[in-house]
């Protein structure tokens, strides 16, 4: 099981598979966010697909914002190694506590 895929985003997907919101503009609901540095990915939807979660939103803090979809699995496996700046190796994390809101 991929190491993103929590409780608390299979709850956050419920009821909203993938379309589910198409349509709907600002008055789309985010689900979930997640965070790597100043990048964040807001999910507005998702849904398995084999062993793994595609989902939809859109992403900020690249090189433009963009909408699209992304696969639950390669979310998990970006990461920046940063050890010999003494920080590590971060990853992609969900954001905690995150209730959904209309965008």
């Amino acid at each position: 099981m991929c190491r993103l895929m929590t409780t608390q985003l299979a709850e956050a997907l419920k009821g909203y598979p993938l379309y589910s919101q198409d349509g709907k503009g600002k008055e789309a609901v985010c689900r979930a966010i997640f965070i790597l540095g100043s990048i964040r990915w807001f999910i507005l939807e998702g849904e398995a697909e084999g062993n793994d979660t595609i989902l939809f939103g859109i992403v900020i803090g690249l090189a433009e914002d963009e909408y699209g979809y992304i696969f639950l699995n390669k979310l998990s496996d970006i990461a920046l190694d940063l050890t010999s700046q003494g920080l590590g190796r971060l990853q992609v994390r969900q954001q905690e506590n995150f209730k959904p809101t209309a965008l």
